[in-house]
């Protein structure tokens, strides 16, 4: 009794003072559970999301992924010395706590974020970079070279109180003895499984809470998902499975809202093996030289592929044909190259051109529990190739086998497949970052070109994303990144397909802002 009696007390000192009254819960139904309640556990959409409520960085991605200040209200590179950068902290802001918030935490959330253990740390963006603190509100930040990401990297690294990040750890945060942040609500409890919640925080810096509880309720399937929303259980879903979403649209109790997403779905091509695995002849031998190394081959398998079909068929609407890395929004995409064009009959003469008259046997691999639609995906483009040709099958696996097998699967460390689906997202919203990790030169010693799956090598694009690298001139930047992404694209480097779109479904009364890297959270969340 005493913990409710306190809840409602509180929320309505809350009310009190920001002078509007918060009195309605908002319960969210998503598809997949935070893996910790501590901020730079895990570099995951929904471990970001989640943190957000409570939490905050630096430097805003907003929901395109631009960079907006948050608790730094700027940033640049010092004019004497590109290779350190100032930023400047906003004053008057304070911890749930009630501490004030100043460069002792930025430093003090740098070191414990650079100790946190696991498989793919946020403390990684951490890396080569040494914090000094200047003043209370001026830190800098110093890098071995000129470092165009600087406010994208800064932008990833939730900041908490200096006490907590000097004694606590992962645990602690899971437990809620260690969650005193700046954020717009305060943690409440995590039931691993049932529910994460959050209440207003008193002490917030900014524009109030617009929710007197926020619950997260991870519900795995789809169908129960859909369930709880119909029923009124939850206000609003993620991850709307795409079979439903025709009768949705006419559904009058639910509103959708249709994001587009940053991430592109993909096929990698073994462009480096003589002998490629699953490549054959038609009568089963091997398929040598592998014809997959062929730029004619690859491009007749691009334009055997009707990606307007893919879209609007097996997408049901919930995609954006795809004729790049990078989508629109994204720094760095390149707006002067074409849509992908769907031609079979063309697709045939450059096979016979190649060498490959009749076609070859391929399979054709893939997951069947990571992206939307992933296993009907690859079933429609192995009948597409099959149609010109290259007689194709598919076979897939859950994710948590697929792939390891992808990166090193295979003889030597190579991968294990010939032509296999992937999909890639950029974290930091930068074209450069996304096409220096899957196209330059598979160099993973020297963190270059570590999702380079295809075996992809051209010198020209190497250099260019070795100067993009380095290059703080945004206009010049992105113009190494277009040029690269055109080589890539006039190589046939990889074989895309199509943008995802993110989707949520909710209540007809709520506006959901939408995000392009899959986070949901109740502060893009407003009733109309």
């Amino acid at each position: 009794m005493k913990r409710v009696c306190g809840t409602i007390c509180g929320v309505a000192a809350l009310a009190l003072m920001s002078g509007a009254a918060i009195s309605e819960e908002l319960t969210l139904g998503i598809g997949t559970e935070p893996s910790s309640i501590d901020p730079n556990f895990y570099n995951f959409p929904q471990n970001h999301a989640t943190a957000d409520h409570w939490s905050e960085t630096l430097v805003l991605k907003d929901n395109k992924q631009r960079a907006t200040p948050l608790l730094a209200t700027s940033w640049k590179p010092l004019p004497n010395d590109n290779k350190v950068w100032e930023f400047k902290l906003r004053k008057g802001v304070k911890f749930s706590d009630g501490s004030p918030f100043t460069a002792d935490d930025v430093l003090a959330t740098h070191k414990y974020a650079l100790t946190v253990k696991t498989g793919s740390p946020v403390g990684r963006y951490q890396r080569n970079k040494t914090l000094t603190k200047i003043d209370d509100y001026t830190v800098h930040v110093t890098t071995g070279s000129p470092y165009p990401l600087m406010d994208k990297e800064m932008a990833m690294v939730h900041i908490v109180q200096k006490d907590m990040a000097a004694t606590k750890v992962t645990g602690d945060y899971n437990a809620g003895n260690a969650n005193v942040g700046t954020g717009p609500y305060k943690f409440v409890e995590w039931v691993q499984g049932e529910r994460v919640v959050f209440e207003p925080n008193p002490n917030y810096w900014g524009k109030k809470a617009k929710w007197s509880k926020v619950t997260f309720r991870p519900i795995k399937s789809d169908p129960a998902r859909l369930a709880a929303l119909l029923s009124g259980a939850v206000d609003i879903i993620d991850y709307v499975p795409t079979n439903d979403l025709d009768s949705l649209r006419k559904n009058p109790k639910v509103a959708l809202t249709e994001f587009p997403s940053n991430r592109v779905i993909y096929f990698w091509p073994d462009q480096s093996r003589y002998d490629s695995p699953f490549v054959k002849n038609h009568d089963g031998t091997p398929a040598v030289p592998n014809p997959l190394r062929n730029i004619k081959v690859r491009e007749a398998i691009s334009l055997a592929i009707n990606r307007k079909a893919i879209v609007d068929r097996v997408m049901s609407g919930a995609g954006i044909e795809a004729e790049q890395m990078s989508p629109e929004f994204i720094f760095g995409s390149n707006p002067a190259l074409p849509k992908l064009k769907y031609d079979p009959e063309r697709a045939k003469k450059l096979l016979a051109e190649a060498g490959w008259p009749d076609g070859f046997k391929m399979t054709i691999h893939g997951p069947n529990d990571r992206y939307v639609n992933d296993e009907k995906v690859s079933e429609t483009v192995a009948q597409m190739l099959t149609k010109i040709g290259i007689t194709s099958n598919v076979v897939v696996q859950p994710k948590a086998t697929y792939f390891g097998k992808t990166r090193s699967g295979g003889p030597m460390g190579t991968p294990k497949f010939s032509f296999f689906m992937m999909g890639s997202g950029s974290n930091l919203g930068d074209g450069g970052s996304q096409l220096q990790f899957s196209h330059h030169a598979y160099y993973p010693l020297k963190n270059m070109g570590v999702g380079n799956r295809g075996r992809y090598n051209n010198m020209n694009v190497d250099a260019l994303m070795l100067a993009q690298m380095e290059e703080t001139d945004p206009a010049k930047r992105q113009k190494q990144i277009q040029d690269g992404i055109a080589i890539v694209m006039k190589d046939w480097g990889f074989i895309p397909t199509h943008y995802q779109k993110n989707i949520w479904a909710h209540r007809p009364d709520l506006v959901y802002a939408g995000h392009t890297n899959e986070k949901t959270k109740a502060m893009l969340v407003s009733k109309k």
